[in-house]
C-alpha cells in the first residue's frame, strides 16, 4: 500500500451541484431560485406577512387568559407514595414533607410545592407535611390512620 494510489470507494464521493451554468444543466438561468419577486432573494421571506392584507393570526379573535404567575405543584398520587414505601425510598414512620421527598430523589426539584391526588391505594399509615391535596386523598389517607397537613409555600423550604 502507497500513499498515492489511496483513494475513496466507488459512489463514496460526488461532485458539487454547479448552478447557474447554462439550460443545459437542468439548474441554469434562475439557479433553482424561480422568479424574481421577494422570496427569491435571499434572507428575505416575512413570516405571517400576506401581502398587505391583515394577517390571520390578528383577523382571528384571541380566547382564554394565561396567568403569568400560577403555581406550578408537583403531583404524586396515592398509589404511587405506597409505591415509593413498599420500595424502601420513602420511610413512612416519620413525617413526609417537602424536604424528605426531595432527598429522597423523586423530584429534582419542587417548583411551588407538592400536591398529592388521590389516585391508587394507600395501605400505610403516612403523615404528610404538603402544599396541596385534594379532598378524595385525604379523606383515604385518614381511613388508612394517617393524617395530611396542608403548608403555606413560604413553609415549603
Amino acid at each position: 500500500m502507497e500513499l498515492n494510489k489511496l483513494n475513496d470507494n466507488n459512489g463514496a464521493t460526488s461532485s458539487r451541484k454547479r448552478i447557474g451554468r447554462g439550460t443545459g444543466s437542468g439548474i441554469g438561468k434562475t439557479s433553482g431560485k424561480g422568479h424574481k419577486g421577494q422570496k427569491s432573494r435571499s434572507g428575505v421571506s416575512i413570516n405571517g406577512f400576506e401581502g398587505g392584507q391583515m394577517p390571520i393570526h390578528r383577523r382571528l379573535p384571541k380566547r382564554g387568559f394565561k396567568k403569568y404567575n400560577r403555581k406550578v405543584y408537583r403531583i404524586l398520587n396515592l398509589g404511587e407514595i405506597q409505591k415509593l414505601i413498599e420500595n424502601g425510598k420513602i420511610d413512612h414512620s416519620k413525617e413526609i414533607d417537602n424536604f424528605s421527598l426531595l432527598s429522597s430523589g423523586i423530584f429534582a426539584n419542587i417548583k411551588d410545592g407538592i400536591r398529592i391526588l388521590a389516585r391508587g391505594e394507600i395501605k400505610s399509615k403516612i403523615n404528610m407535611k404538603v402544599n396541596g391535596a385534594s379532598k378524595t386523598a385525604i379523606e383515604r389517607v385518614k381511613k388508612a390512620g394517617g393524617n395530611i397537613t396542608i403548608i403555606n409555600k413560604e413553609d415549603k423550604k
